[in-house]
């Protein structure tokens, strides 16, 4: 794979196709118009894949991480984060959830803020089965926003995240082997790098499964989240306040 590691030339790509994209040739059939669109539009996603790629990969390698797992890492390779924008592609489709989190690239599941993102992913037989990402705060907010406003939440912390994308590739009841490693992950996260409290959307009856980790609140009850027509809550999570069972079974 090629990749454009070069902000400016990045920047001079999508001036480019910005302003030969509105050009239609009268002249020429519809279908070749239509065909030349397509291939424009195709072209922005690539450039947004490897703008995203790059800034990643900086992100996470800025990040401090110290998990003794070796299973479980963040994602500091271009392969590595294409196989969890596959992985999150796959699980998405399989689950019904490709309205509410469209592919950018058909295959590959990735927005813009994987850029602010500790992304993490645990391999099981070294393939990786699972992943979750917390994102920082940014001038672009929080996903989440577009359903309910944090502003009250950021005056009383310093740094705010949220925690999405909780991908496992084999899905069960309880707690499977992943979701645990995925957990221990999210908090390494925390206590390493001035978290304060993060945020997420789940749906209402996975509340008694994430209670169990201790530090976690009900922030709002919502009727539906997005496109998802059932009972939601945004919850808040903070490890300081990790229960007994979460240490035992997460962190030991």
């Amino acid at each position: 794979m090629i990749h454009i590691n070069k902000n400016v030339l990045l920047t001079q790509l999508q001036n480019i196709i910005k302003k030969d994209e509105t050009i239609k040739y009268d002249y020429l059939p519809d279908s070749f118009n239509k065909k030349q669109s397509q291939a424009f539009e195709t072209f922005k996603k690539r450039i947004q894949l490897e703008e995203i790629i790059e800034e990643t990969i900086a992100f996470n390698k800025s990040l401090s991480w110290n998990h003794s797992n070796e299973n479980l890492m963040l994602t500091t390779t271009a392969e590595e984060l294409i196989q969890v924008f596959k992985l999150r592609s796959d699980v998405f489709k399989e689950i019904g959830y490709q309205n509410e989190f469209p592919d950018t690239i058909e295959g590959l599941n990735f927005d813009k803020f994987d850029k602010t993102s500790a992304l993490i992913y645990y391999k099981n037989n070294k393939e990786i089965s699972g992943t979750i990402r917390l994102i920082f705060d940014s001038k672009n907010n929080l996903p989440s926003e577009k359903i309910f406003s944090f502003d009250k939440i950021r005056k009383k912390n310093s740094t705010i995240g949220e925690i999405s994308r909780n991908i496992v590739k084999n899905r069960g009841l309880g707690l499977n082997q992943e979701f645990k490693y995925l957990m221990s992950g999210i908090y390494n996260i925390f206590t390493n790098n001035n978290i304060d409290i993060a945020l997420s959307g789940i749906k209402k009856e996975h509340l008694k499964l994430f209670k169990k980790l201790g530090g976690v609140e009900v922030v709002k009850e919502l009727n539906t989240y997005g496109s998802f027509e059932n009972e939601c809550l945004i919850i808040s999570y903070n490890p300081k306040f990790a229960s007994k069972f979460f240490k035992k079974v997460f962190l030991n």
